[in-house]
């Protein structure tokens, strides 16, 4: 996803697999039929489970359902 250029790191893209990012940095990235924007809260000391790490990070977008993407138009 990186190297092809779908990641954006503070609204710039961002090629580079190894770069570094902090606390309060915007990511902005395709998933599925969405782009989410999410900030970073903190950097985690270990990888834990998923509860854990969805803390460490600020969902920014509101996810449409795909269903309710026809309505957007």
């Amino acid at each position: 996803m990186v190297q092809e250029g779908h990641l954006r790191l503070n609204g710039q893209r961002c090629a580079k697999p190894g770069h570094g990012v902090s606390p309060g940095d915007v990511l902005t990235f395709p998933q599925g039929n969405r782009i989410r924007v999410v900030r970073i809260l903190a950097l985690g000391e270990r990888r834990g489970p998923a509860p854990e790490a969805e803390a460490l990070f600020a969902d920014l977008d509101a996810l449409t359902p795909p269903d309710d993407a026809s309505s957007l138009e």
